[in-house]
């Protein structure tokens, strides 16, 4: 876990890109829940915010 951490503290690509790749799961999963409007509501954002954040952190260094 504290690798993780430093290698997200040190801008490395592989710790961004999981957490980008999580955010675009969450939007998706919030996108397809019936239980919560208001999550539906901000499934785009999360998943357009996890998307950009992928597009960025893929330029980072390993």
């Amino acid at each position: 876990m504290t690798s993780f951490v430093k290698d997200l503290m040190r801008l490395r690509r592989g710790a961004w890109e999981m957490v980008a790749t999580i955010l675009i799961a969450l939007g998706v999963f919030m996108l397809m829940q019936p239980f919560a409007l208001w999550l539906y509501t901000y499934s785009f954002i999360v998943t357009l915010v996890g998307t950009v954040m992928f597009i960025i952190v893929s330029h980072f260094p390993e």
